[in-house]
């Protein structure tokens, strides 16, 4: 069976988190067609989703605009997983700690955006993630932080602040896992994540 991944593409590193499905799924023996989304009518034929960063008021504007905002939602519901990345997990959040941003209301954790300084303040370090057996390379660019987890499981911290969430089918990360060649977060989110039911759609 073939998985649908959809890469939400309104901003951000839509090539490079599709690379990196696709290198998860081989590593765990999975085949995945990866759809970009920029428009309604995509997210339902999707098994798996992925939103990555950019900048958090666009996104959720162009979410709204859409009408992609529903779909991503009804996809969570469905227990189908989702992995929200920088920008992606502040939009995912319940409280952006900014009203311009019209957040999905999907994770329960508050963000405080920028929160590791601007793009020249970017720094990539290892981090101990839950469910990875071994350090994770961590990008951080103009990352937000959790100020609070809610009642998310907190699968990573830097700096005794969490920068990794769990909450059933979805994993929220203040930093940017695309931008490394490894791919263990996007196979614990949409391969190994024992929350979430991907239902393959196609032959």
């Amino acid at each position: 069976m073939t998985l649908t991944a959809g890469v939400i593409g309104v901003q951000g590193d839509v090539a490079e988190h599709a690379a990196a499905i696709t290198r998860a799924a081989r590593a765990h023996g999975e085949r995945v067609d990866v759809i970009e989304i920029r428009r309604s009518g995509l997210v339902p034929d999707c098994d798996l989703l992925s939103m990555p960063g950019g900048e958090s008021t666009t996104i959720s504007r162009s979410l709204r605009r859409e009408d992609i905002a529903p779909e991503i939602r009804a996809h969570v519901a469905a227990g189908k997983p989702l992995l929200a990345t920088c920008a992606g997990l502040i939009v995912a959040a319940t409280d952006a700690g900014d009203e311009r941003v019209s957040t999905l209301d999907l994770l329960d954790v508050t963000v405080e955006r920028n929160a590791f300084g601007r793009q020249r303040d970017s720094f990539e370090t290892s981090i101990g993630i839950a469910g990875l057996d071994e350090p994770f390379p961590a990008v951080f660019i103009r990352a937000p932080v959790i100020t609070d987890a809610g009642d998310t499981e907190v699968l990573a911290t830097w700096d005794d602040r969490p920068v990794a969430v769990h909450d059933g089918p979805i994993v929220g990360t203040s930093f940017h896992p695309e931008l490394t060649d490894d791919s263990r977060l996007h196979g614990f989110t949409f391969f190994e994540n024992p929350s979430s039911e991907p239902s393959p759609q196609s032959p």
